[in-house]
């Protein structure tokens, strides 16, 4: 997990693209890592195009016009900085996910792109598919969280949100690595959902459920060995991420993915709500 050793960064060339590139730097300037960029373009304007039949050097020169603008961007945002430069044609996140994967990426950043909510909840976002199915580590932010501020660097208050499962203490190491790196304040987060509706109170058993939430982030700090600030409160998961990070005016909330249960699905949608709402950028580990 940490240190990382390769950094990923996708292009596709947009402002908020644009806008995490000081994020970026500021990750290359913490961890002596390999560092790659990697556009997609896409393949639909060669798949059925009569040119691409009548002259067969096209999609190679297509190719090549691809990396010589990537390697202008890398040349333009990153000067000095060593950079692999990466095109692939097709979907985003499939070749996002290829480079991963070749490439042993160990972090991925990049924006995310809300166009409605139907196409960014359902269909095919870009950000949805690599927190779904890429490995590593994933850094991004809601356009709002990266653009509508300047940065926020380097980071001097990180919030690190569990859930309660085994992922937790995985995901809380990283949070306490960064906090040492960056010297910066952490706190500990777990957000206990409510009960749903019934005849039947169920108030004291939410107040167990509460408690016990409390003693677990007390034997999960004793368990990574750290002793900082911790809360858990009642709601919906998003809306206590979001709020507690606005609360201590957090620069970087640290979340899981679910890799250690399989059970990507529901953690997943719990995390693009978050990212959807969080004030400030959001690593997944």
């Amino acid at each position: 997990m940490l240190p990382f050793r390769r950094i990923l960064f996708p292009v596709d060339y947009s402002e908020p693209c644009k806008a995490i590139v000081p994020y970026v730097k500021e990750m290359l300037s913490r961890f002596p890592a390999e560092f790659s960029l990697v556009h997609a373009y896409g393949a639909e304007a060669l798949a059925y195009s009569e040119l691409a039949i009548a002259d067969p050097d096209l999609p190679a020169e297509t190719r090549a016009i691809q990396e010589e603008k990537l390697r202008q961007f890398a040349a333009e945002m990153f000067p000095g900085q060593h950079a692999d430069c990466l095109v692939g044609c097709g979907e985003a996140g499939s070749v996002i996910d290829d480079t991963v994967e070749h490439q042993s990426a160990d972090l991925v950043m990049m924006p995310t792109h809300g166009r409605g909510p139907v196409r960014r909840f359902l269909l095919g976002s870009v950000t949805a598919k690599v927190l779904h199915d890429v490995s590593a580590a994933v850094w991004t932010g809601a356009p709002l969280a990266i653009t509508g501020h300047a940065p926020h660097l380097p980071y001097k208050s990180i919030l690190c949100a569990v859930d309660g499962t085994p992922e937790s203490e995985c995901v809380l190491r990283a949070a306490a690595t960064l906090k040492c790196m960056y010297g910066a304040s952490l706190e500990l987060l777990r957000v206990v959902e409510p009960m749903p509706p019934t005849e039947y109170d169920m108030s004291a058993y939410q107040r167990d459920r509460i408690e016990a939430a409390k003693a677990g982030l007390r034997e999960l700090q004793a368990a990574v060995g750290v002793d900082v600030p911790h809360s858990v409160i009642e709601g919906r998961i998003a809306d206590g991420v979001r709020d507690e990070a606005r609360q201590i005016k957090a620069d970087l909330v640290v979340a899981g993915r679910g890799h250690s249960q399989g059970a990507f699905t529901s953690l997943v949608s719990h995390l693009y709500h978050i990212i959807r709402e969080s004030p400030c950028p959001v690593l997944s580990v």
